[in-house]
């Protein structure tokens, strides 16, 4: 006998209900949904590529996790569809990006991290659009992820007809650019799909000339271990020195391949409050930022997604980009107050720091940080 939800979902115009859930998607705040099969078997050969290829550098999740990153039956016994969701993140008001890119003395943050944790915010409206389905279907088997655990978030949303991969490995949208953030909802509903739109890059490689670090290795293929966001963000021990100057000013990601890229003259503002520019984060000093307590660090960050990087990390990023900045009597003088600080990875980027400003024979001038 079949059970009631089984009747249920018998029942059920998938069909009409897709149509429900991109509409639901829209009232919560997404701009676009849309479904995907589960076959990645060609990302599967891409990744292992990559993978044997090293590109990963320290991200040893991507190879614990192998293959199911591609199977998303397999991280998730039962599913057959995928839900991808994306939403705008950039706030209206937040300073013109290229000008702080190009003031050495301020710091650059990649304008994802400026407000809320999108991973909360993201996640937290998943859960709603699973809420609603739930309402409608009932019974129904799901998990959300907001880049997190062994999902392929830019092939599933292509396969979802959110827009198309990059040469910068990035999706981009041709009413949207790629200034958004993705979200999924893995589901047993068997929903009908959307179709994967057309690569629109052509002979373009603006994104690849562009990138500071030459981590964009050949069309579509990036070497994450020169990319200034795995750098910054992923790495956790020391920043290669060959590396360092190439950085700049960029202390939390790179926009750089983005900004560049002809699609992003479509990119929309989000206006979406939890996105607000917090603490001043578009157009601080690096000065300012390196002043920062640990304490400080704690209650300014908490909810955003760079408190994930701690503090150590932190002050490492800014003195690398102190290293960069124009030479100044505050800029010497933030790197010696940091110059006996207690984490040696700290000490080593801002001795760097000083050497490049040819201070390195009074680095220990000044007190403990």
């Amino acid at each position: 006998m079949e059970s009631v939800t089984e009747q249920r979902l018998a029942n059920t115009d998938f069909a009409a209900l897709a149509r429900d859930i991109k509409r639901w998607g829209a009232e919560l705040g997404f701009q676009q949904v849309g479904i995907a099969d589960c076959d990645m078997s060609e990302a599967e050969t891409r990744l292992l590529e990559w993978l044997d290829k090293g590109f990963h550098g320290e991200m040893e999740y991507m190879e614990r996790h192998g293959v199911k990153r591609a199977r998303p039956a397999e991280l998730v016994p039962g599913t057959v569809r995928v839900i991808a969701a994306r939403m705008n993140y950039t706030p209206p008001d937040a300073r013109d990006t290229r000008e702080v890119m190009e003031d050495g003395a301020k710091a650059f943050i990649s304008r994802y991290t400026l407000g809320r944790d999108y991973h909360k915010v993201l996640r937290g409206r998943l859960h709603k659009l699973a809420e609603r389905i739930n309402a409608e279907v009932g019974g129904f088997r799901y998990r959300a992820f907001v880049d997190s655990a062994p999902v392929m978030e830019v092939e599933i949303a292509q396969k979802a007809g959110l827009g198309w991969r990059g040469k910068h490995t990035l999706l981009l949208n041709r009413e949207a650019g790629s200034f958004f953030a993705l979200g999924e909802i893995y589901t047993d509903l068997p929903l009908p799909t959307d179709s994967v739109p057309e690569n629109h890059c052509g002979t373009c490689q603006k994104c690849m000339d562009v990138c500071p670090t030459g981590a964009i290795v050949a069309p579509y293929s990036l070497d994450a271990r020169r990319c200034i966001a795995y750098l910054t963000v992923e790495l956790k021990g020391s920043i290669p020195e060959d590396l360092r100057p190439l950085i700049g000013n960029r202390v939390y990601g790179c926009d750089d391949c983005q900004l560049v890229c002809p699609w992003n003259r479509f990119a929309q503002t989000t206006d979406e409050p939890d996105f607000a520019v917090r603490h001043g984060l578009d157009d601080a000093t690096l000065v300012e930022l390196f002043s920062w307590t640990e304490e400080e660090f704690e209650r300014k960050m908490a909810g955003s997604a760079i408190h994930r990087i701690g503090y150590e990390r932190w002050l490492r990023n800014l003195a690398v980009g102190l290293g960069n900045a124009p030479t100044s009597d505050a800029v010497l003088e933030a790197l010696r107050a940091r110059a006996h600080h207690a984490s040696t990875l700290v000490r080593e980027h801002v001795d760097w720091a000083l050497e490049r400003h040819g201070a390195g024979d009074e680095r220990r001038e000044g007190g403990r940080a």
